[in-house]
C-alpha cells in the first residue's frame, strides 16, 4: 500500500466506529492503510481507545454521544488540539429497529431520528468550522437503500425516513459548503453483513434477498468502505452532493 496511498497526512473522523467488525471500523482500516490518521468516536470511551489501538499507535479514540451538540463541539475540539487538522468526516453512527408503521412510538421514532439524522447535523456543525478554515474537506454520511426503496429488509419506515433524510440534509449540504471547498456525498448500502444484523435472517429470508441482488451475495463492511474511501480522497475531487450505492445491484432490480 505504500505507493498511491489516497489519503497520505490526512486526519479522518469516524462515528460509530468501535464495533471490530462494523463498517466504520473497516473505513477506519482502510482509510488507515492509504495514510490517514484516524479519531474515532463512539459513546463508550475505553471501546472506542480499544478500537483505535487495534489500527496502531498513531490513532485515538474519543467519547461523542452524536445527539448531543455540545458533546460534538467538545470532541471535536479534542480532535484539532490533538491532531491539529480535520480533513474528513465519516457519519456514520447508525441505530436501526424493525417495526412496523403502527407500531412506531414517540419514543422510538425520536431515538432512529435522532441518531441516525441529528447526529450527522450535529457533528457536521461541530467539524464545518474546521473545514473552513483550512477550505478544504469532505464528509460522507450514511444513508441507505432503504431511504430509495422505503425499507423492506430489516429497518422500519421511521428508520427509512432518517435515512433519506440525511440525502436530503447532505445535498443541502454540499450546495451551501461547496465553494468552502468542502465536499459532503452519500453512500446507500444495501444489506451489509455486521454485527447489527449477525442472526437475524433466516435462510428463507437470505434466498429471498439474494434472488432481488444482481451481484447474488451479501455485501461485507469493506465493500462500503471502499466507497467512502473514494469519496474521502482527492480522486472524487470533482464530487459533491453525490449518492453511490453500495448494494450490488439491489436498487436497480426493484
Amino acid at each position: 500500500m505504500s505507493e498511491s496511498r489516497l489519503l497520505d497526512g490526512k486526519v479522518a473522523v469516524i462515528t460509530g466506529a468501535a464495533s471490530l467488525r462494523g463498517i466504520g471500523m473497516a473505513t477506519a482500516r482502510m482509510f488507515a492503510n492509504h495514510g490517514a490518521k484516524i479519531a474515532i468516536l463512539d459513546l463508550d470511551a475505553s471501546a472506542a481507545r480499544d478500537a483505535a489501538a487495534t489500527i496502531g499507535p498513531e490513532h485515538r479514540g474519543y467519547a461523542c454521544n452524536v445527539t448531543d451538540r455540545q458533546a460534538c463541539q467538545a470532541a471535536v475540539e479534542q480532535i484539532v488540539a490533538d491532531f491539529g487538522a480535520i480533513d474528513v468526516l465519516i457519519n456514520n453512527a447508525g441505530v436501526t429497529q424493525a417495526v412496523k408503521l403502527l407500531d412506531i412510538d414517540s419514543e422510538s421514532w425520536d431515538r432512529i431520528l435522532d441518531v441516525n439524522l441529528r447526529g450527522v447535523l450535529y457533528l457536521s456543525q461541530a467539524v464545518v468550522p474546521q473545514m473552513k478554515k483550512q477550505k478544504s474537506g469532505s464528509i460522507g454520511c450514511m444513508s441507505s437503500v432503504s431511504a430509495q426503496r422505503g425499507g423492506g429488509i430489516l429497518g422500519g419506515p421511521h428508520y427509512s425516513a432518517a435515512k433519506a433524510g440525511v440525502l436530503g440534509l447532505a445535498k443541502a449540504m454540499a450546495r451551501e459548503l461547496g465553494p468552502d471547498g468542502i465536499r459532503v456525498n452519500c453512500v446507500t448500502p444495501g444489506l451489509i453483513q455486521t454485527d447489527i444484523n449477525a442472526g437475524k435472517i433466516t435462510d428463507d429470508k437470505r434466498g429471498e434477498i439474494l434472488a432481488g441482488i444482481p451481484l447474488n451475495r451479501l455485501g461485507v463492511p469493506d465493500d462500503v468502505a471502499g466507497a467512502f474511501l473514494f469519496l474521502a480522497s482527492p480522486i472524487s475531487s470533482y464530487i459533491t452532493g453525490a449518492v453511490i450505492d453500495v448494494n450490488g445491484g439491489m436498487l436497480i432490480h426493484g
